[in-house]
């Protein structure tokens, strides 16, 4: 299987995010925790279960959730980030203060079961093209706050992030080319403008646009919602006029067509259902 390396955001980008959603959660204070407890006195150990079959991921940000709480905890995870755990699986161990164990609980277990439902359904996805060169891609349809994690979820889960945000690349789409005037002027245009060695992809809808995209010198081309028998044509032309040209395909992506429209030619299929449409994945914590 093509596994993409997962890499974590690093902790001065990290910690930001945790620390403001764990201040969403505590509010004026965790009043049952603290009520109960002498902060940071007792402690004891717990365990992270999964309850259902599925790809893990987000272990190392939960671990971080509970240390930004209590630097003391020990959170250890006992699978690796992107294995295949069966239901009933201990996924992680902790130790620590039960204040900071009890007020962190929901915080990281909701981002480590978004982030494996993720990882879960992306998998499926990367499966159905294993054995072919072509590679799966996200999209920029994310929960607005949560794209730096969703996106780190969907590389666990074995597939490439296409780019993080409108400053990565240039991207013109159907819109662009109506304010544009047309593929050409609006490739003309941009190009004049953007700095090196940013790449520019073009949205195409038919024959004709994909040719206009050759002619201008587009370095990626997507063939968005084409039929196959139209898809087939595309990447025919295109690899007849510039081998070195990128071809991406998008629309009407499922588990039930991604292998056909890969079996095309095309070097990525990108899709937001990995991150749109996955369930999360059901873990639970059990003091001991």
């Amino acid at each position: 299987m093509k596994i993409t390396t997962a890499v974590l955001p690093p902790l001065i980008i990290l910690d930001d995010y945790l620390k403001e959603w764990l201040q969403e959660d505590i509010g004026r204070g965790d009043r049952t925790t603290q009520s109960l407890l002498i902060q940071n006195v007792t402690s004891g150990n717990a365990q992270w279960i999964a309850k259902a079959d599925g790809v893990i991921a987000g272990l190392p940000i939960a671990g971080r959730v509970f240390q930004l709480l209590n630097e003391k905890v020990d959170f250890t995870p006992l699978v690796c980030e992107g294995e295949y755990c069966q239901s009933g699986t201990a996924i992680a161990k902790i130790q620590g203060s039960f204040d900071a164990l009890l007020t962190g609980e929901r915080v990281a277990l909701n981002l480590a079961m978004r982030l494996s439902g993720i990882a879960t359904l992306t998998r499926k996805y990367v499966e159905q093209i294993a054995d072919l060169p072509t590679s799966f891609v996200d999209t920029r349809k994310t929960t607005p706050g949560l794209r730096i994690l969703e996106k780190y979820a969907t590389q666990v889960g074995g597939a490439i992030n296409h780019r993080m945000g409108l400053d990565d690349a240039v991207m013109i789409k159907d819109n662009h080319i109506a304010v544009a005037g047309g593929i050409g002027k609006a490739i003309t245009c941009i190009r004049s403008r953007i700095p090196y060695p940013l790449t520019i992809e073009i949205e195409t809808e038919n024959l004709e646009q994909v040719k206009a995209a050759l002619e201008y010198e587009a370095d990626i081309i997507m063939l968005d919602n084409m039929k196959l028998d139209m898809m087939r044509q595309a990447v025919e032309v295109i690899r007849e006029h510039n081998n070195r040209v990128k071809i991406e395909a998008s629309g009407n992506v499922n588990l039930e067509t991604i292998r056909v429209i890969a079996e095309t030619g095309v070097d990525y299929i990108s899709s937001s259902a990995p991150i749109t449409q996955s369930k999360w994945l059901d873990l639970s914590m059990k003091i001991s």
